[in-house]
């Protein structure tokens, strides 16, 4: 495992040089990247220059978000498919092999098992798609309560949930996108981790829950700096993560008002500060 840098994931934009001095100063391994801006660098540059930027400064790539729109209409998603091989081919050039997105805990239009079915519809293409470039996709369920009362009806927002629909998806590179809060207001349990295989879990965000409130009335963009409050086992989360090989990128996503309004490098700096804390704690080397 290694401590990943998402600027977007703390509130911040930054170019991909710019995330690369700020991982530095943070003491981050690795960053995440902008696909669509790495496509224009590898155009301009090329892939070895960008590699070469990333290694003489000792860090790793993350992971990149999905650009294609599979929960919206039928044209969009068409349109961001046609482009998601150029993406993948430009990640296969880089070495950063590791993509994610969430899913949606709710639906206002169709049924569980007809959204179930139109998720391995639109997830199937998109999943082969990535394989051809060996990559692979993390999926992120959508844990609290809270994000699903208010809505008609209810849709997976637990880890069995995903692994079930990257079973029924059907193809080899799909695994978890696993967030410790989503995992936390799921009421999950560190046996539950345990019981997970490395392959299973290909990227993971890291973050803790404001303190006195009960579990399902958290709300999802509240959240608090890694060990802020002490509130999520994150010492048994990662313990938990290194005794099954997880390998790949930990990623910080507080979403945090105090850290917005602060000057971008010394947030990244405050959330470096704050991962590596847990990560002494759990004895990860």
């Amino acid at each position: 495992m290694y401590k990943n840098l998402n600027p977007g994931a703390l509130g911040f934009q930054l170019p991909f040089q710019k995330t690369i001095e700020a991982a530095k100063i943070g003491g981050f391994e690795g960053i995440d990247i902008n696909i669509v801006e790495m496509e224009e660098l590898v155009k301009s540059k090329s892939a070895e220059e960008v590699r070469r930027r990333l290694f003489e400064n000792d860090l790793n790539f993350g992971g990149w978000g999905l650009p294609v729109n599979f929960r919206g209409n039928d044209e969009a998603y068409r349109k961001d498919l046609e482009r998601l091989s150029e993406y993948a081919r430009v990640s296969q050039e880089l070495g950063c092999n590791r993509v994610f997105t969430w899913i949606l805990p709710f639906s206002d239009e169709l049924p569980f098992k007809e959204n179930f079915e139109r998720h391995v519809e639109r997830l199937r293409p998109v999943a082969e798609i990535l394989d051809n470039y060996k990559c692979y996709l993390g999926l992120e369920f959508v844990a609290p309560k809270t994000s699903r009362i208010n809505h008609k009806y209810e849709f997976i927002h637990m880890m069995d949930g995903i692994l079930k629909l990257c079973e029924a998806i059907g193809t080899k590179n799909l695994g978890l996108l696993l967030d410790s809060w989503h995992w936390y207001t799921s009421h999950g349990n560190l046996n539950q981790l345990r019981r997970l295989r490395d392959e299973q879990v290909i990227y993971v965000h890291i973050n803790d829950a404001p303190a006195g409130f009960p579990i399902d009335e958290q709300i999802d963009n509240v959240r608090c700096l890694p060990g802020e409050t002490g509130v999520i086992d994150l010492v048994g989360f990662l313990k938990a993560l290194k005794e099954i090989g997880y390998d790949g990128p930990v990623t910080p996503e507080p979403f945090s008002r105090k850290l917005k309004e602060m000057p971008a490098l010394k947030a990244i700096q405050m959330a470096g500060e704050s991962l590596d804390s847990v990560w002494k704690a759990a004895g990860i080397n």
